[in-house]
């Protein structure tokens, strides 16, 4: 089954709880782990959160705003898609996941299915 590793962080934990960020190495190494264990579907970062352009259509007019959609201090830095047999696998990976320390994974099963793929399929 499928999850996504959705990975938030306030940008600012790190100072504030008196930590350091998770070196590259570490993520390196995790990505390395997720692949090396058949388990990696797909991984990616993502720019920073006022670098995000929000689109709403209402009765039809085009609405763009600047920044993330949510007024929040945590913002959504990135994700890993994997395949693992189940939500206690997944939870188990995203325990290792570097800034789990300071940080939120928000693990969430993939729709899968004959519904999705039609979907995809158009």
């Amino acid at each position: 089954m499928k999850y996504a590793l959705l990975l938030y962080a306030d940008p600012a934990a790190p100072q504030q709880a008196g930590i350091e960020p998770a070196p590259m190495q570490e993520w390196i190494d995790y990505t390395k782990a997720t692949a090396g264990a058949g388990i990696l579907s797909a991984a990616e970062q993502l720019d920073q959160a006022d670098t995000a352009t929000t689109l709403r259509v209402r009765d039809g007019e085009r609405l763009l705003t600047d920044g993330p959609f949510a007024e929040t201090k945590e913002h959504l830095l990135g994700f890993y898609l994997i395949d693992v047999p189940d939500l206690d696998s997944a939870l188990t990976w995203a325990e290792r996941v570097p800034f789990v320390r300071y940080a939120t994974v928000e693990v969430r099963p993939v729709v899968e299915g004959p519904d999705a793929q039609e979907m995809r399929a158009g």
